[in-house]
């Protein structure tokens, strides 16, 4: 039997309850935007830092690594990849650790002679998290000519000896003659069948240069101990102009999405798509959508809802003095823009400016708690942008 008292202290609060449970079930997070700098410019004796790719540990640790280009912006030049690790989902950054080339140096760059030729040029770092073993797969390539894998077990604190895998290359070449090649860059996915893989582009032009060129995948089935090279999916013909540095994710019903760079006269970014991210590819599209200011991108997959997108890209277009667009014109890298899509990447109706200034490449990764992370190149600096999807959508 209830007492007096209590009655009107239960109905009392009651409303209150009430009013707390709906709010919990219908009521939106506020939109959150945070910011720092992971590697600033002339940080740790580097004159710039470029080529971000970020990932997110079966731990949630954070890791962002990028190339740290010692002497110049240069592509080509004394170039070694650096990472930083975050244990707060990307708020403070621990102290860089040179992550890649740890083997025998490799010297050697076709474009100057004498003294830089003692140069050893480590590009296009991609890290892969498998969510089976909890081990990080890392491919890097140097001098653009050999590709390296490493393995750390140890959430990103130490790394096994390289492993040169760059014979899974070879079979592109029955259709390409390449001289150079590298992988992604930015970060390759684990599929649900438990298949890594990565992007690639090569180029068959002369010894160094990175065009003319096309686009395909590698991939794993064994946990990265191997690699062997997919259909070569994004050809350099017809309309579609050196497809190159691609951007990869797996859609709600299994097929793996590809959204490729390329100096195409549509200024759009090519899309094909794969039932199983190595065969079988449709062909690419431009989409209407996706600007093309000739510069990476990156695509994640959001885990609120299945068919949820979400890409990030400078969204500019060169236009002439009457405003019309410029066919194959260049964009300037600025305008960091963040769009949404709910449908598979059919259509992307929500597009939010992340950075009004000058800003290139991007890569995406998401947090267990569904907080995005975006590394981008901001001016000189690159900064790890923390949002939600709140965030995005708000006014």
């Amino acid at each position: 039997m209830h007492s007096p008292l209590r009655l009107p202290l239960l109905s009392a609060f009651l409303p209150l309850l009430a009013a707390l449970l709906f709010c919990g079930s219908l009521c939106a997070a506020e939109p959150l935007l945070e910011k720092s700098d992971v590697f600033p410019p002339a940080f740790n004796g580097i004159a710039r830092y470029r080529i971000p790719g970020i990932v997110v540990t079966t731990k949630g640790t954070v890791l962002a690594y990028s190339e740290a280009r010692r002497n110049s912006s240069s592509d080509w030049g004394e170039i070694e990849v650096h990472l930083r690790r975050s244990t707060d989902g990307g708020k403070t950054w621990q102290t860089p650790q040179h992550t890649a080339h740890s083997g025998a140096r490799l010297e050697g760059n076709p474009h100057k002679k004498g003294d830089g030729e003692s140069e050893q040029t480590v590009n296009n770092p991609v890290a892969i998290v498998d969510r089976e073993t909890g081990a990080i797969e890392f491919l890097y390539c140097i001098n653009y000519a050999r590709c390296f894998s490493m393995r750390s077990t140890d959430d990103g604190l130490t790394w096994s000896k390289p492993v040169d895998i760059t014979p899974s290359f070879e079979p592109f070449r029955s259709k390409y003659d390449w001289k150079v090649i590298a992988t992604g860059p930015g970060h390759g996915i684990q599929l649900k069948t438990g298949r890594l893989v990565v992007p690639i582009w090569l180029a068959y032009g002369k010894t160094g240069d990175h065009a003319p060129s096309a686009a395909a995948t590698l991939f794993s089935d064994d946990h990265g101990k191997t690699w062997q090279a997919g259909d070569l999916c994004l050809p350099n013909e017809g309309d579609f102009a050196n497809p190159n540095e691609t951007m990869i994710t797996e859609l709600s019903d299994g097929r793996v999405m590809l959204v490729s760079r390329s100096v195409s006269k549509a200024n759009r970014k090519l899309v094909t798509t794969s039932p199983d991210g190595a065969h079988h590819w449709t062909t690419p599209v431009f989409h209407p959508q996706l600007w093309e200011p000739v510069c990476m991108a990156s695509i994640v997959a959001h885990p609120s809802k299945p068919g949820t997108l979400i890409f990030s890209n400078p969204h500019t277009l060169k236009l002439d003095k009457e405003g019309r667009e410029v066919p194959a014109g260049r964009g300037k890298r600025e305008n960091l823009s963040i769009k949404l899509s709910r449908d598979d990447g059919n259509t992307w109706p929500v597009n939010k400016v992340l950075d009004l200034g000058k800003a290139a490449y991007s890569d995406l990764a998401v947090l267990p708690d569904g907080t995005v992370l975006c590394l981008y190149e901001a001016a000189e600096t690159i900064v790890c942008a923390r949002f939600n999807l709140e965030w995005i959508t708000a006014p």
